[in-house]
């Protein structure tokens, strides 16, 4: 009677782990992309999409500036305070370390004081546009799961662009607009992400939002992904089974969340006033300490995996797949086209195994 009750209690739970097994415990992660289970043909293994774990990205970026001696320091230069123009007590060396400000040091671990920071050369040849172009790459597709964030040490800037690539830096497409006055830096009526909806949240926009002040707490630019999942998830992205498939039959959905490639571009430093004080050029530059970049390897849900081999990041594959995006099916198991995994867990979804 015993093993009776125990072999059932044993056979429910097997169907309960199995079951709860293609379910995503957190967003877009499945525990596992195959599991063996038992059939009448025997123990076989059973298939389900997978994608790796988010990560910092930064720690895999290289970074670009155009162009290339747009960094202070070389000579040294004496820059002055935003909001105090008398204030230029401060030096830019690059021959000195204390005083250098490499690009580097946008993506450094925090701690040292002052915080450290990149900073471009001050505007000395006003009017000129002072114009600086920093591109991000890494070489691989990447799906973006939080904000990015980027902290400047100067004041935000008056007018910039974001832009992302998804083809490696051949073709550039705009992320977002920000000005102190949209209308005028770019044609655009300013909106901000809550402007948006389902309909419209591939809309590009032009936000006010984070272009005004230089005090510390006005130092963070952001660009908005987890609002953009709420139009489907709900405000605290409870209902992620909705954006999962809104992101299975929608391609454009999903592009929109995917890189290769991010360029900020700095059009116009913080100016703090009306006009520029031609006087005293040298409180006019850029200084970033900050960028922060969360996302996980695309991997076409056929893979729970991605190492960095030879300064690269490439999908383990599973299901039979192969290549740095395991976008195409092994020699040998090409028997019908390939495709991508499906978001949504089976049965609903496939993994589309080769």
């Amino acid at each position: 009677m015993y093993l009776s009750r125990f072999l059932s209690l044993h056979a429910l739970w097997v169907t309960v782990s199995s079951v709860m097994q293609h379910y995503p415990s957190v967003w877009g992660h499945y525990d596992v992309c195959k599991t063996q289970i038992y059939t009448e043909e025997g123990k076989v293994w059973d298939y389900m999409a997978c994608q790796p774990e988010a990560r910092d990205m930064i720690k895999y970026v290289k970074v670009t500036l155009d162009p290339p001696d747009i960094t202070c320091g070389d000579p040294p230069e004496t820059f002055c305070a935003m909001g105090n123009p008398y204030m230029c007590n401060n030096e830019c060396d690059a021959s000195t370390q204390e005083l250098a400000h490499p690009p580097e040091l946008m993506f450094d671990v925090e701690g040292r004081h002052p915080s450290t920071f990149w900073q471009s050369t001050t505007w000395k040849d006003y009017p000129k546009p002072l114009h600086v172009n920093i591109t991000l790459s890494w070489n691989k597709t990447i799906e973006l799961t939080d904000n990015i964030v980027i902290t400047f040490e100067s004041g935000r800037p008056d007018q910039m662009i974001l832009e992302k690539s998804l083809d490696y830096g051949r073709t550039w497409q705009p992320y977002q607009y920000y000005a102190i006055d949209c209308l005028d830096a770019f044609h655009m009526d300013p909106k901000s992400v809550r402007d948006l909806s389902q309909h419209t949240v591939l809309e590009i926009i032009c936000t006010e939002e984070y272009s005004t002040g230089y005090m510390t707490n006005s130092k963070i630019i952001h660009f908005e992904i987890k609002d953009r999942f709420a139009f489907f998830a709900g405000p605290r992205l409870h209902n992620m089974a909705s954006l999962y498939g809104q992101l299975d039959t929608t391609k454009k959905l999903r592009d929109f969340f995917t890189i290769t490639d991010l360029r900020i571009r700095l059009l116009r430093p913080a100016t703090g006033e009306i006009y520029v004080d031609e006087q005293h050029l040298a409180r006019y530059f850029y200084a970033i300490s900050d960028i922060r970049v969360y996302g996980r390897c695309k991997c076409n849900l056929h893979a729970t995996g991605c190492k960095e081999e030879n300064k690269r990041l490439l999908c383990e594959c599973e299901h039979n797949t192969t290549g740095p995006d395991c976008g195409k099916c092994k020699k040998n198991y090409q028997g019908r086209p390939w495709s991508p995994g499906s978001y949504l867990p089976i049965p609903k979804g496939t993994a589309n195994i080769c």
